[in-house]
């Protein structure tokens, strides 16, 4: 019992220092960080609750906001164990500006990431007046 508690320890603390030093991309590059930890900033274009699946996750699509028809896009995926923690992630989200920090995997040929604790994710404002117009 002592190696099973020592091993999520272990694991929870490599965890907070590899999101420590994530490098900050955008969507459009986080293809590029597959394998890494990584803080990605863009808008959620998207958010769909699965409530039927299995898992019950709840889909974000993080999109650069330059992008008019974005086609690079990264998935973040709240299982339902975690969905409770997000407070309505698919009503709350759509539209914010958010970063994202986690390990970024490969799933169904886009960028994906897990989330599974609200620091993970965090608002940031517009870099000038302009982008709000």
């Amino acid at each position: 019992m002592l190696t099973i508690k020592v091993a999520i320890a272990s694991t929870a603390l490599s965890l907070w220092v590899v999101s420590a030093s994530a490098v900050t991309v955008t969507p459009a590059d986080a293809m590029g960080q597959v394998g890494h930890a990584a803080k990605v900033c863009g808008v959620v274009a998207s958010a769909n609750y699965a409530a039927e699946s299995r898992a019950r996750p709840t889909f974000l699509t993080l999109v650069d906001p330059g992008q008019q028809y974005p086609t690079a896009a990264l998935t973040a995926v709240i299982y339902g164990t975690d969905r409770a923690k997000f407070d309505n992630p698919e009503g709350n989200l759509p539209g914010q500006r958010v970063c994202m920090t986690g390990f970024i995997s490969y799933f169904r040929q886009r960028p994906e990431m897990i989330l599974s604790n609200p620091s993970q994710l965090s608002y940031f404002p517009p870099p000038s007046v302009a982008e709000l117009r």
